[in-house]
C-alpha cells in the first residue's frame, strides 16, 4: 500500500536521496518553485528557464552558499514556528503527487500535526524586508497554493526569517479559483511546451537570449523572409525603433545630470545631495597594451591570441 500525505500519494521517499536523484525528479513535473516562473510572477526565474531545467539531458546543481545556509535554517525557523504557535510540525520527507494534477509534484518542508495543512520555511537577507511588509510575497503566495493543489490541504503556513533580524509567519487559506487557475496555465505548459519540445515565446530574459546563443551559436549565409511569421512585424519594428530612440535620449539625460553633478564636485571624491551621497573616486587599473605588443612581439601576441566566435544581432 503506497505512503499518502492528506490527498497526496508519496511518489519516492526523499530521505537518504542525492541531490542529482532529487533533481532528476524534479524534471517529471512541475514543482513549486518552478510555478510561480510559469506563472510570469517570480522575480528571479522565467518560465523559459523552467523548460530548459526540464528539458536538459545532463541535470546541472546550482550551488551557492546563500541556499546551502536556507537549506541549513530550515529547521531552525520550523523551531522558531513552533515556539510562536504551538503548534507541532514533522518531516514528510517525499516527492508528493496527486492523480488529478499528473504534471504537478511537490516537496513541503513540514506537515502541521492534526490540521490538514503543512508549513513552508524560508529565510531570506535583510534588503528584501520591504517585500514582507504586506503579508507573504506573491511569487512564495504560488508556491504554496500549488502545494496545496497537490496536497489537498484546507490552509498553510509560512514563516520567514528575514535578514536574522525579524522572525514573521502567515496563514494562507486555500483560494480554489486561483488554484484552478494556476493548474491550468501549469497544464498548458507541461503539455504544450515541454512534451511538445516547444519553447515558450520570447520573454526579454537574459535566459532566453543564453538558449538561443546555445541553439544557434554559427550563422550560414543565407536569406531567409520572416514577415509573415512575427505577428505585427511591421508595427513592432517601427516600436523597436522608438525604443532604442527613447534609450538614447534618457542615456544622455543620465549623464547630463551625471556630468552637472561632477562639475560641482570638483576635486572631492564625496558629494551629499540631501539625503543621498554621490562618489566620484579616483582608480586605476593595469592593463596589457595588445597593440604595443602585437607590434614589438608579434610571435608571443600569437600565442595567447584567443578567438572569441559570436553573432552581433542589428536592425537596419
Amino acid at each position: 500500500m503506497s505512503r499518502k500525505f492528506l490527498d497526496s500519494e508519496i511518489l519516492v521517499s526523499t530521505k537518504g536521496m542525492s541531490k542529482e536523484e532529487w533533481l532528476k525528479h524534479r524534471q517529471s513535473g512541475i514543482g513549486g518553485s518552478d510555478a510561480s516562473a510559469v506563472a510570469g510572477i517570480n522575480p528571479w526565474k522565467t518560465a523559459v528557464q523552467v523548460y530548459i531545467d526540464k528539458k536538459q539531458e545532463e541535470v546541472k546543481e546550482v550551488k551557492s552558499f546563500r541556499m546551502e545556509l536556507g537549506n541549513r535554517l530550515e529547521g531552525f525557523v520550523a523551531e522558531l514556528f513552533t515556539e510562536e504557535t504551538g503548534l507541532k510540525v514533522r518531516n514528510v520527507n517525499g516527492i508528493l503527487a496527486n492523480e488529478k494534477y499528473p504534471f504537478a509534484f511537490a516537496n513541503i518542508d513540514r506537515a502541521i500535526v492534526g490540521e490538514k495543512a503543512f508549513l513552508e520555511c524560508k529565510t531570506t537577507n535583510s534588503y528584501a524586508a520591504k517585500d514582507w511588509e504586506n503579508g507573504i510575497p506573491a511569487h512564495y503566495e504560488i508556491q504554496c497554493l500549488h502545494y496545496m493543489a497537490v496536497t489537498g490541504a484546507t490552509h498553510c503556513y509560512i514563516a520567514a526569517l528575514i535578514g536574522n533580524q525579524e522572525f514573521k509567519w502567515y496563514k494562507l487559506e486555500r483560494d480554489q479559483e486561483t488554484i484552478d487557475y494556476l493548474m491550468k496555465i501549469e497544464k498548458d505548459f507541461w503539455e504544450n511546451n515541454v512534451l511538445k519540445d516547444e519553447i515558450p515565446v520570447p520573454d526579454g530574459s537574459y535566459a532566453y537570449s543564453e538558449y538561443l546563443k546555445e541553439k544557434y551559436p554559427s550563422s550560414i549565409k543565407e536569406e531567409i523572409d520572416i514577415t509573415n511569421f512575427i505577428k505585427n512585424a511591421k508595427d513592432k519594428l517601427n516600436r523597436y525603433d522608438e525604443i532604442v530612440a527613447d534609450i538614447k535620449a534618457l542615456d544622455n539625460e543620465k549623464k547630463t545630470i551625471e556630468q552637472e553633478i561632477q562639475a560641482e564636485m570638483k576635486d572631492c571624491e564625496v558629494a551629499k545631495i540631501g539625503d543621498r551621497k554621490a562618489t566620484w573616486k579616483s582608480q586605476s587599473r593595469s592593463s596589457i597594451d595588445s597593440k604595443k605588443l602585437k607590434s614589438e612581439l608579434p610571435d608571443l601576441a600569437a600565442q595567447y591570441m584567443k578567438t572569441s566566435n559570436f553573432r552581433k544581432f542589428s536592425i537596419k
